[in-house]
């Protein structure tokens, strides 16, 4: 035996060593599986044992009517069927204050057209939900994606009668997804941006937060994960949202910043491919990967919310909303399922509070744990310190 005693165990370290590193590279969960395991730099802390628990369910739609090129009557069949049966299967259901079910289309400037956007603020008038700002966008400049965030902006606004604007400053605002996940140029191939300071730009039209992120596995992933905090431009460098400061109660907001909402991001050891690695939970609800009790348990052990106030859960969770399958599964039995769960739970669970809200609200409940809140309240313009304003 001799020798090979020693060679055949180390050989087969060294090959099990580079298998896991492959997955590691090619899931890119180097990029932030150190934030994962060893830091919290948000001061996440688990949750008091005193006092209810406030679980903010904020669902973010990549809303994209004309995904796969369809032809104009397919994406408007799309559009009209949302419209049609959202509020027929979800107006029964209703979160611990009595509100119906939250849906906020991010819709994209690249695929405007009225139509589209009259079904959806009808859909939003009639109190399911809101519409934000997605945008796809390759080999731009600064000017010209101030020039596309700002006509969107005012068409959604002016001719539609959707977003908001700053009470102080009578600017229309919009909260932000951004297509392909690249954000702030955050691609290493430099692909589907170009503006390395995208989020100076975002803050300068008007973007009261931005919802991109988790984009996991993605390459765009960010090194801070399941936080709430504020970036801060890096002249010169792309990625500028990779750092920030996380959002406290008390805390101010660091000049010239924008608040980034994250949704959860999490290794799911109990389905794992091959029977080994685990598979990321990264908050997307796709077809056959729906909503489910099992996921929720995970978005709230992330334990995304603002340091000081850990009974304030925030889940903002994100799809695909138009695209073929995620439509059904989105408008079918399981979503349907879903609800039904959190209802059944918070009878079960006094201490467990859940909250349909939008993104918009979300933001303005960040601000609201930020001020010393002791109670959330739903539909509140929060214009605090932290943030230096408050919409209407």
């Amino acid at each position: 035996m001799g020798i090979w005693v020693f060679v055949v165990p180390l050989g087969l370290l060294a090959l099990t060593a580079a298998a896991v590193w492959y997955v590691v590279r090619r899931r890119n969960l180097h990029l932030w599986l150190s934030s994962y395991c060893f830091s919290d730099a948000s001061g996440r802390t688990g949750t008091s044992e005193e006092g209810p628990i406030d679980v903010f369910i904020a669902l973010c739609d990549h809303f994209e009517p004309e995904w796969n090129n369809p032809g104009k009557d397919i994406a408007l069949s799309r559009v009209r069927r949302w419209c049609e049966e959202y509020p027929r299967l979800f107006s029964q259901f209703a979160d611990s204050t009595g509100r119906v079910p939250q849906h906020t289309f991010f819709f994209p400037q690249d695929q405007y057209a009225p139509e589209y956007l009259d079904m959806l603020a009808t859909l939003c008038e009639a109190g399911f939900g809101d519409v934000d700002v997605h945008l796809h966008h390759d080999a731009d400049t600064e000017q010209g994606l101030c020039d596309k965030l700002e006509r969107f902006r005012d068409t959604l606004s002016l001719r539609h009668g959707l977003l908001r604007r700053d009470p102080m400053t009578g600017e229309i605002v919009y909260g932000f997804i951004h297509g392909n996940w690249a954000l702030c140029n955050s691609r290493p191939d430099g692909r589907w941006c170009g503006v390395d300071n995208e989020i100076e730009v975002l803050r300068r039209t008007g973007c009261y937060a931005d919802f991109t992120m988790p984009s996991a596995p993605s390459d765009t992933q960010t090194r801070i994960i399941n936080s709430i905090y504020y970036a801060v431009d890096q002249p010169g460098r792309s990625k500028s949202h990779d750092i920030g400061v996380c959002a406290g109660v008390g805390r101010q907001a660091p000049r010239e910043s924008l608040l980034m909402i994250q949704g959860p991001l999490l290794l799911d050891w109990s389905h794992r491919k091959w029977g080994v690695v685990p598979r990321i939970e990264n908050s997307d609800l796709h077809d056959g990967r729906p909503a489910t009790a099992g996921r929720l348990n995970l978005w709230l052990k992330a334990g995304v919310q603002v340091a000081g106030k850990p009974n304030w859960r925030f889940v903002k969770l994100h799809t695909h909303g138009a695209k073929q399958g995620n439509i059904d599964m989105l408008l079918g039995e399981e979503m349907q399922l879903f609800h039904a769960g959190l209802a059944k739970r918070a009878n079960v669970d006094p201490r467990f509070r859940y909250h349909y809200v939008t993104a918009w609200e979300m933001s303005q409940l960040v601000h609201q744990a930020e001020s010393g809140a002791e109670r959330p309240e739903i539909g509140v313009v929060e214009s605090t310190a932290s943030s230096g304003r408050g919409f209407a």
